[in-house]
């Protein structure tokens, strides 16, 4: 994170680009990692279709970065902090706040920022800054756009640190390209998994409604034809307030999700029973099997009998 890229000419030309380097008057620490992609790799990156849509240009681990601190008023890429333990102030365009342990601090590319850590409690963090042609789209999907707020909570997330880890391996490869190729696919996969866990955190931070234990009670009910009442009732929640807010963080009403979970456990009967179609129907809680069969070709597709067909072949 302590460097600046100028990409000006890599707007025009996305095999240039410029790289200066803008040390940091934080020390590394002896476990630490603190690794810039080096310019002719930043080159073949932003030309091969496998990568030129987002790419790693830096990326490290500062642990317990005492005094750590940045400020940019140019900023020529997009920045990723997650935070797994400490805090930060920070203010990224109009917005300024507090960073804390569990907290992704997510900065696109053009808005002036500054970050400090805290005195008494110094944030430990992962970081990668990004390129491409893609990601203002990556940016987008991960709920960055107007002026939203830059701080995400998504919670302690040792699955992200292993996302992260793996991702820093890259740095021990002698600029493999092979290897750049495979960092920035990884990097991609995580910002995509990112967005699944912060919808996965906002349900579970849902004060009053638990997004998880409701799926669960869908799932653990798949041979029933549950209604609207019951879902909500299950929630405690009227049945208007329980679909807006299923919708929003889903982005299906929850009788279609239910729906597809059925169609999704259809598949799975079809793919490892020897139950028939009617019998398929009936562990999902249909008894009219061309009703079942209407919905699972809607949804899936084809029939279930030529679903069977075709992964039997």
């Amino acid at each position: 994170m302590d460097y600046i890229v100028d990409i000006n000419t890599a707007a025009n030309r996305p095999e240039k680009h410029r790289f200066m380097s803008a040390p940091s008057k934080w020390p590394l620490p002896e476990n630490g990692i603190r690794f810039l992609t080096p310019t002719f790799m930043l080159n073949e990156l932003a030309r091969h279709p496998l990568t030129r849509e987002c790419y790693p240009t830096a990326m490290g681990y500062y642990p317990q970065a005492s005094e750590h601190r940045m400020e940019r008023q140019r900023h020529d890429d997009n920045l990723l902090i997650y935070c797994v333990k400490g805090k930060a102030s920070a203010e990224v365009g109009g917005w300024s706040g507090t960073v804390e342990e569990g907290d992704l601090l997510l900065i696109p590319q053009g808005l002036a920022h500054r970050y400090a850590a805290d005195d008494q409690q110094p944030w430990s963090i992962y970081w990668v800054h990004y390129q491409g042609s893609a990601t203002a789209t990556f940016n987008h999907y991960l709920g960055l756009q107007g002026a939203s707020r830059p701080v995400k909570r998504l919670g302690q997330s040792p699955q992200l640190v292993g996302r992260f880890r793996e991702l820093l391996t890259v740095h021990r490869t002698g600029y493999s390209t092979r290897a750049f190729i495979n960092a920035s696919n990884l990097l991609r996969q995580m910002l995509t998994q990112i967005a699944l866990d912060m919808r996965a955190a906002q349900g579970r931070n849902q004060r009053g409604f638990d997004l998880e234990a409701v799926q669960s009670y869908m799932l653990e009910n798949l041979d029933r034809q549950l209604d609207l009442d019951t879902l909500a009732a299950t929630a405690k929640l009227s049945k208007y307030h329980f679909s807006g807010k299923y919708k929003a963080l889903t982005g299906y009403s929850p009788i279609k999700h239910f729906l597809n979970m059925k169609m999704e456990h259809a598949c799975h009967l079809l793919d490892t029973s020897e139950l028939s179609v009617k019998g398929v129907a009936t562990a999902l809680g249909y008894e009219d099997q061309l009703y079942f069969s209407r919905q699972f070709s809607k949804t899936v597709g084809v029939s279930p009998r030529a679903y069977r067909r075709s992964v039997r072949h």
